[in-house]
């Protein structure tokens, strides 16, 4: 079974989105056609997008719509393309992939931005899995934190399907870009962050690391949605510690791939 088998399987043409950015700059290389899905099974303790958690929510719209809107704008898009990011995307599998499938054959690059949380090896996701990524240039994979337990505590998940995830991406040679939050006492801590550097050493697919320092921008957000903001107190990451968190897990990412050779 999946995880999340009432969600992951929309066979329509139509997704549930919560909003279209049309000039994205840190959503994948280039300027981007940004598409936030709805609906998400994580609970981030720092998410600043809690109005995307529920499934229901949002506005039904079509694949054409989406490349539409997408055409209004492509003499931007020439450098970039298009990113689906949510929410959860893989909610949607379905919806996802025939976007992507549609994008390719405009020959637009097609980044997906995603946690792999709903990722298992059910032979009947897997083959969803395997079509998404036929037509998948980049990924974008969130690791909130590389250790089971205090990934619990942070998300309210599991990240063994996370990781499971990321070594499917490197069998199936699908470019990555790992992206890493770091919070203060939580993620910013020497031992995990090394985790995080060694596990990126035994995939052969990482292009790139983005090391995001936690802000507290989302907590106007909480307060007028009436949630209790879980990290209250906790202050934003310096960007000095941005840095020297980025240098920790390099380091560990290059001493062990010396030792894999």
């Amino acid at each position: 079974m999946t995880l999340f088998p009432e969600h992951s399987m929309n066979p329509c043409k139509q997704g549930r989105i919560h909003s279209i950015e049309t000039f994205g700059t840190v959503d994948g290389p280039g300027i981007r056609m940004v598409v936030f899905m709805q609906g998400c099974p994580m609970r981030c303790a720092y998410c600043h997008n809690p109005d995307t958690w529920a499934v229901e929510d949002g506005k039904l719209v079509s694949v054409e719509e989406i490349l539409d809107e997408y055409e209004r704008n492509k003499e931007y898009y020439k450098k970039g393309g298009l990113t689906v990011t949510g929410g959860e995307p893989l909610l949607q599998i379905d919806f996802v992939t025939e976007l992507f499938a549609h994008a390719k054959e405009k020959n637009i690059h097609t980044c997906l931005d995603t946690s792999g949380i709903t990722f298992s090896k059910q032979p009947e996701l897997l083959e969803k899995m395997d079509r998404l990524m036929e037509v998948t240039d980049l990924v974008m994979l969130d690791i909130k934190h590389i250790d089971e337990e205090e990934h619990k505590k942070l998300t309210k998940q599991s990240n063994v399907p996370i990781l499971e995830f990321a070594r499917y991406l490197s069998e199936k040679k699908i470019q990555v870009w790992i992206r890493h939050v770091v919070v203060p006492g939580i993620t910013y801590q020497e031992q995990y962050l090394k985790r995080l550097g060694e596990f990126m050493a035994t995939l052969n697919n990482v292009k790139a690391l983005d090391v995001l320092p936690y802000h507290t921008m989302g907590i106007v957000k909480y307060e007028k949605l009436g949630i209790d903001y879980p990290l209250k107190g906790v202050p934003a990451l310096e960007k000095a510690d941005a840095i020297q968190a980025r240098t920790i897990i390099l380091n560990a990412y290059k001493q062990a791939k010396k030792k894999n050779k």
